[in-house]
């Protein structure tokens, strides 16, 4: 099947949802870009596949072409984004359990430190907080990539619940320093932040 049909006077047009072959090599990037940008700062609920492609310079039908549906643009956008978070899991396997929540509360508020890095984890943390395939998507990231290999590292019966519960130290006062933006955490020095929060986030992955 050709990319093209026959317009009037015998003039080839581009059939609807396929890219012409001419299309740059770097559109499907540029798709992405543009949606973790609409997704930070809109929230899944109020960015439409029309404003992902308005954003990108290119038609809605490319992005349907590329992706399908909204929940799967925010999926592939979201997962490049989610890559250096793998980090966190890096970081566990490589070095010793007996200061592990250091090193890992250590790196998550590195990534939130970083505006590069900070602007797509905004987009997922907002859009999972307001609609149910958001957190979806954001909880086979988390559960798959992360939480499931850091409690494999972790030699207890429930090590599963112990990973979750780090976690979840760490997303909470995510959320109120960078997404809520709630004082004094908000404007605190984030040493301090990290002294105060690594202590609790070892407890939970080691303690009795």
């Amino acid at each position: 099947m050709t990319d093209t049909t026959s317009g009037p006077g015998g003039v080839s047009s581009r059939r609807r949802g396929r890219p012409p072959r001419t299309e740059s090599a770097d559109t499907r990037d540029r798709i992405l870009d543009a949606a973790r940008e609409e997704f930070s700062e809109r929230g899944y609920e109020k960015t439409s596949v029309r404003g992902i492609a308005k954003a990108a310079g290119v038609d809605s039908a490319l992005v349907h072409h590329y992706f399908g549906t909204k929940e799967q643009v925010f999926e592939a956008s979201v997962e490049v984004a989610f890559a250096p978070a793998l980090k966190v899991r890096d970081v566990v396997l490589e070095g010793p359990l007996d200061d592990v929540g250091e090193r890992m509360t250590r790196v998550i508020f590195g990534l939130w430190e970083n505006p590069v890095t900070r602007k797509p984890l905004l987009a997922i943390v907002r859009s999972a907080v307001n609609n149910d395939a958001a957190a979806a998507v954001f909880r086979r990231l988390v559960s798959a990539q992360l939480l499931r290999r850091i409690a494999g590292e972790i030699d207890a019966p429930d090590a599963e619940l112990r990973a979750e519960l780090a976690a979840a130290q760490l997303v909470g006062v995510a959320m109120m320093r960078y997404v809520i933006k709630i004082e004094p955490v908000a404007s605190v020095d984030v040493e301090q932040i990290i002294g105060r929060v690594a202590p609790v986030v070892q407890g939970h992955l080691t303690g009795r």
